[in-house]
């Protein structure tokens, strides 16, 4: 009886990181600034795409210049030969100090480097400290919805009932857009030809791939977001002028956001994604390529606000406990990479991989009805 305890116990806390796709769930989203600032909205608000959560400015970096080396003074001597003071506004090339002697046929200027603010004159050093000017960070809401709290000097907490999606890979950042398709199937792939000036400022979606051409013609009638199935990872490499590497994606200055959902090569966007992009063709939709595939993993994704206030399934909560018999999955790599399917079993002996090393399984029945057995690191769960 211990043992069959014991066998229940394992297999209903089998454990695998997820892959959210939820027609329906509440999303928050923290709004964070780099350093302590001002806070723009009060617990209550409504807030759109781009309304100004909270700003701050981040000082400028300092320059220092040599003074009393160049004017052949002693350091103790700078300040009376000063132009300017601290907490002087100063231009670039505009004059700080200045040496004039014998009648001036002696002259000897010192310029400022950059624009900014003298912020330090020292007579022990002899030298100019100028600080360039602080830069303003701005920090938008990203998604529309209800200011649930707020973080005093630092920013607030925003939630909004949404449809929910999440991709394998992405680049690009946070972006808004119509959500627009120029396929009709989720088979179909994204060709040059299919990309028009009508498109742009919007999010384009795809079915399974995308061509070179395509990404390259996006970005000339400036696409502000890209959804698809696959793509070939040369061609993003080629894309972006450099390999990409297991650091963190989103930084990319490239005009738009590009949200992968199955993986490298021509895949099949999953019939259950594409539906729900479907259902919402033509609205105002979020998304963020920002990708992290190491510790600490963060998936691109894509947020479709709606009004829909029907409460989360329970599938939910059961996810929580991990994989079990029914449980939704998707295998993550080679020979059956990007297939769906369900949990049958989870077997607790281990079994030989093709590697020779010992491992646990699942059981898993694919969307055409075959079976197989994966190592349970193979998959993921997806959170419908």
């Amino acid at each position: 009886m211990s043992q069959q305890r014991e066998k229940l116990s394992k297999e209903a806390h089998a454990y695998t990181p997820g892959l959210k796709i939820k027609e329906l769930m509440t999303v928050r989203k923290v709004r964070i600034l780099p350093i302590p600032g001002d806070v723009l909205v009060e617990k209550g608000d409504a807030v759109d795409f781009d309304t100004i959560v909270a700003r701050t400015m981040v000082p400028g970096d300092p320059h220092i210049v040599e003074a009393s080396n160049f004017l052949g003074l002693q350091p103790d001597e700078l300040p009376k030969y000063m132009v300017k003071k601290t907490g002087d506004v100063i231009e670039k090339d505009e004059i700080m100090a200045q040496y004039i002697a014998f009648w001036g046929l002696l002259k000897r200027f010192v310029k400022s480097p950059i624009n900014g603010m003298i912020e330090n004159v020292s007579s022990l050093s002899g030298r100019i400290t100028i600080r360039e000017h602080p830069t303003p960070i701005e920090i938008k809401a990203y998604i529309p919805g209800e200011i649930v709290e707020i973080i005093p000097n630092e920013g607030a907490v925003i939630e909004v009932n949404a449809t929910f999606l999440q991709g394998i890979f992405g680049i690009g950042g946070e972006r808004h857009g119509k959500l627009t398709f120029v396929v009709d199937s989720p088979q179909e792939a994204i060709t040059e030809q299919m990309i028009t000036s009508e498109h742009k400022g919007k999010i384009i979606v795809g079915g399974s791939f995308i061509t070179l051409e395509a990404l390259k013609r996006a970005i000339e009638n400036g696409i502000t977001g890209i959804v698809i199935g696959g793509i070939n990872a040369a061609d993003l490499n080629d894309f972006l002028g450099y390999k990409i590497g297991v650091a963190i994606t989103g930084e990319e200055e490239i005009g738009t956001s590009l949200i992968v959902t199955e993986g490298f090569g021509k895949m099949r966007m999953s019939q259950r994604t594409f539906e729900y992009l479907r259902a919402y063709d033509g609205k105002e939709v979020a998304i963020n390529g920002a990708t992290q595939i190491r510790a600490g993993v963060m998936r691109p994704e894509v947020i479709i606000p709606h009004e829909d206030r029907r409460k989360e399934t329970s599938k939910t909560i059961e996810l929580v406990g991990g994989m079990r018999h029914g449980t939704p999955i998707r295998i993550i790599r080679e020979p059956y990479f990007g297939r769906f399917g369900t949990v049958v079993s989870l077997p607790i002996e281990l079994q030989k991989a093709e590697t020779e090393s010992l491992v646990r399984v699942v059981e898993v029945e694919l969307e055409d009805g075959g079976r197989v057995m994966v190592p349970r690191a193979n998959v993921e769960i997806i959170e419908e």
